[in-house]
Parts: C-alpha cells; sequence; structure tokens
C-alpha cells in the first residue's frame, strides 16, 4: 500500500489567493519589483541606468559601488542578482556578491538596505572593504535557532534548518581562488531553488543581514501560485489575506529573540 502523499497546506486555496508562509527560505521568489528590493535614494545621488530587456543596473554616487539583474529565463536560477565594489571608481572589481533571481525578494531587500546602510557609514570609514564584523555575528543567530552545525576537514562548516532545506556554508580557510567565502541556498544542493554567493572581501554584516532575513519569524506574503510545490508539505502558514491582515494562525511558531545586528 502507498504512503499517503504529503499534505499541502495551500490545497485548499485558489491559485491567485494570497497567503503569509514561514519559513522564509522556502517561501519562494516573491515580486520581482525593482524599487523594493534596491531601496537606494535615486533622488539623492544614486543612478539607475538604462540597460538592455532583462537588466537592470544602478551605481551610487561615487562610483565605487554597483547593482545588476541579468534575467536568463532558461536558467535553473533564471538569471543574477549581482552586488560589486570597486575601490577606485570604474576599477577592478574588489569583492562581488551573487544571488539567483529565484531568491526570495525580502532577502534581497534586507541585503541591500544593510548595503545601503553600510554605504553611507563608508564615508567615515572603509567598512565596505574592510569589515571588521565577526563571522559568527552571521552564524550564531541560526545556531539560536536551532540550525545544526558541521565542521568540515576542507575548512568549511555548514549550518542547516531545522527542515534540512536551507543551508548556509561558511569557508573559514583559505580555499581555491574564486571560491565563495559564504554559500547560502534552499532546497537540494545539486538543483537547488535558489543559492546566494558571497566572495572572499565581501562586508560580513551583510552576510548576517542575509542570515537574519532567512530565519526571521515574520511571515512572508505570496500567492498560492507562487509557491514551490515541492516544499508545501514543510511550510507553516497563516490565514489567507484579505485587503486586511489577518492574526497569523497557531501554525506559525512563536517569535523567537531577535538576531543580533546593528540597529538601521
Amino acid at each position: 500500500m502507498l504512503p499517503d502523499p504529503p499534505l499541502d497546506p495551500l490545497n485548499n486555496f485558489g491559485p491567485d489567493q494570497n497567503v503569509k508562509v514561514l519559513p522564509r527560505h522556502l517561501a519562494g521568489p516573491g515580486e520581482r519589483d525593482l524599487p523594493a528590493i534596491w531601496p537606494f535614494p535615486f533622488d539623492d545621488g544614486w543612478h539607475l541606468h538604462p540597460a538592455d530587456e532583462g537588466m537592470a543596473f544602478s551605481s551610487s554616487p561615487c562610483a565605487r559601488l554597483w547593482t545588476s539583474l541579468t534575467l536568463k529565463p532558461d536558467t535553473n536560477g533564471q538569471g543574477t542578482w549581482t552586488i560589486g565594489a570597486n575601490r577606485i571608481p570604474f576599477g577592478p572589481k574588489t569583492w562581488e556578491i551573487t544571488f539567483d533571481v529565484t531568491t526570495p525578494a525580502e532577502l534581497l531587500h534586507d541585503v541591500h538596505a544593510e548595503l545601503l546602510d553600510v554605504y553611507l557609514e563608508d564615508r567615515h570609514s572603509d567598512r565596505l572593504f574592510a569589515d571588521e564584523t565577526a563571522p559568527y555575528m552571521a552564524y550564531a543567530p541560526l545556531l539560536a535557532r536551532g540550525w545544526s552545525h558541521e565542521v568540515n576537514v576542507n575548512g568549511t562548516q555548514t549550518f542547516r534548518s531545522p527542515d534540512g532545506l536551507g543551508a548556509v556554508l561558511h569557508r573559514f580557510s583559505r580555499g581555491v581562488s574564486g571560491e565563495a567565502a559564504w554559500t547560502a541556498w534552499a532546497g537540494d544542493l545539486n538543483r537547488p531553488h535558489w543559492r546566494a554567493r558571497f566572495a572572499p572581501g565581501a562586508p560580513t554584516t551583510l552576510v548576517a543581514a542575509f542570515t537574519a532575513s532567512m530565519i526571521s519569524t515574520e511571515p512572508l506574503h505570496r500567492t498560492v501560485k507562487d509557491v514551490p510545490l515541492d516544499v508545501r508539505d514543510r511550510l507553516y502558514m497563516a490565514t489567507a489575506t484579505t485587503n486586511q491582515t489577518p492574526a497569523p494562525s497557531p501554525a506559525i511558531p512563536p517569535p523567537a529573540a531577535p538576531a543580533p545586528r546593528r540597529t538601521r
């Protein structure tokens, strides 16, 4: 006798129904809204450059920091969000961060919001290129929320979510040139729903902003059709949303203490 199929908590809702779901890493990408993901002051010196169809590009007033979106619908990640920094305007790239387009939009927003904070502070410091944030600031909140921890002899440590479908890998020893210092993903490592990579030199505070957003207990708003089918049985769901936001059902776990991070 075949086992019963996993319970789909969204089974009784129409495809366009709005719902609120957790955990965040399994929620699906959400809306690709540039003004929401890039919270930059475009009326105060930041540039939004014209680009070809399927592309977008933004840069800071000093031209040392830039972000871009490149869509590739025929690939698994469907394209790439990229953050890059150059010590000299238009000079060689010092570090880079990339996210699959399928990464949840709220996680992207939180990293870019932190990036803007670091940029504004960088006028009085050099945190874009000499961030002194300790690595544990990025992974200690994961441990506090019950993520597992495995140290490998190849100089990496891996943190996995309680559901086994979210992971953060930290390379703490010098690896092969071009390897990311931090990698995060959801789903199967060989075919993830999304993947994020932080190159060596990228500010650790941006990694911390990303991990804090991953484990946040604030549900994400999605339409049913946008939530990945193969992970729905792992979701916690609030009641379906209408024009008024309802209170979460008991299915959503109570919030834990907020992850330590700088006050914005």
